[in-house]
């Protein structure tokens, strides 16, 4: 257990327990590898909570979730009857299933005849769901408790939820992604018959930020003069130390979703990584003797080498050092809860 996710369980919970307060009706998103946290202990701290419902991302999610979670489990993934058919759990009552059409909705029903169903709109995100126009019939024919909308990062959503809503006039309960709190007012104070809940992983999970880091060990440290190769592609580096630290790609290090370089900032900064990337010139995301070191080269599966350069005191062999990382994308050894 050497690349660890060390949390502080009375400053994390306490940030859980703020951020609901403020939230009303949230449905707590539990999905992928939990946040970094593992879903198993993100279904613990919902039923701590006392929500009466959780929100999963995919059907593969549901078995682990109606185990740790003794409430609702909403799947966000679209219920496809080429796809979903034979899976375990579709008669479970407290599985609450997404359907975008009718020939769907019939193979739910054939299958679970008393299944509870809401209806997913197709907004501007364009990924998937019903257009406005037909989500009406279709939440009528499926006695749907409620529609849900996934709508883009960002705001200015009140008024594409007010084009849905003012199309499907019989439906109360609106689950939504991605809406602000000013916006979740907004729409409450317009819509006072209506229940919005928001569906929120991220800024539930990381709502104190200093709650969490991540840790790793130092495997070895070696002084070496410049000119030397290391690694697997023998690349040369500069004089100081060579650092072999705990934590690589099975983990997540240096795993990175495709930026959206949406900005002339952005896109500036994606050059400047590339450039960095091909003169062998990364630094890393771990932080030791007070810097953040670059990779001697691409890190390795299970570990990591770190060139440090002349001058800064190099650690000893089984110090900690903090990891910077994105915690959708890390997978630790453990977990520790404090």
């Amino acid at each position: 257990m050497s690349f660890v996710l060390h949390v502080d369980g009375e400053q994390w919970r306490a940030g859980h327990d703020r951020f609901v307060a403020e939230h009303p009706g949230i449905v707590p998103v539990v999905k992928g590898n939990g946040y970094g946290f593992g879903r198993d202990l993100l279904c613990a701290e919902a039923a701590r909570l006392s929500v009466p419902m959780i929100a999963v991302g995919t059907y593969a999610e549901v078995p682990s979730a109606l185990a740790a979670f003794g409430g609702e489990v909403l799947v966000m993934e679209p219920f496809r009857s080429v796809i979903h058919a034979d899976l375990p759990d579709l008669a479970n009552q407290r599985v609450v299933h997404t359907v975008t059409t009718t020939a769907d909705l019939a193979a739910l029903r054939s299958l679970n005849a008393s299944a509870t169903v809401v209806v997913e709109g197709l907004t501007s995100m364009n990924r998937y769901g019903t257009p406005a126009i037909d989500v009406a019939a279709l939440a009528g024919a499926a006695d749907a408790v409620g529609v849900t909308l996934h709508l883009p990062l960002g705001t200015g959503h009140v008024e594409e939820i007010s084009t849905f809503i003012a199309a499907v006039p019989g439906v109360r309960t609106w689950f939504v992604s991605h809406v602000s709190a000013a916006e979740l007012e907004t729409l409450a104070a317009r819509y006072p018959e209506h229940e919005f809940r928001p569906r929120i992983g991220t800024d539930l999970w990381y709502a104190d930020k200093g709650s969490y880091e991540v840790r790793a060990h130092v495997l070895d440290v070696r002084p070496v003069s410049r000119g030397v190769r290391v690694g697997y592609r023998q690349r040369a580096v500069g004089a100081g130390h060579i650092v072999v630290v705990s934590g690589g790609t099975s983990h997540g290090v240096a795993m990175e979703s495709p930026s959206s370089a949406a900005t002339a900032r952005l896109r500036a900064i994606a050059v400047a990584e590339g450039v960095l990337e091909a003169a062998h010139r990364v630094r890393s995301p771990f932080t030791v003797s007070g810097v953040m070191p670059r990779f001697a080269e691409p890190p390795h599966m299970q570990c990591s080498i770190l060139a440090l350069a002349s001058g800064i005191a190099p650690p000893r062999i089984g110090d900690e050092v903090t990891v910077r990382m994105r915690l959708t994308t890390t997978t630790p050894d453990a977990v520790v809860l404090s």
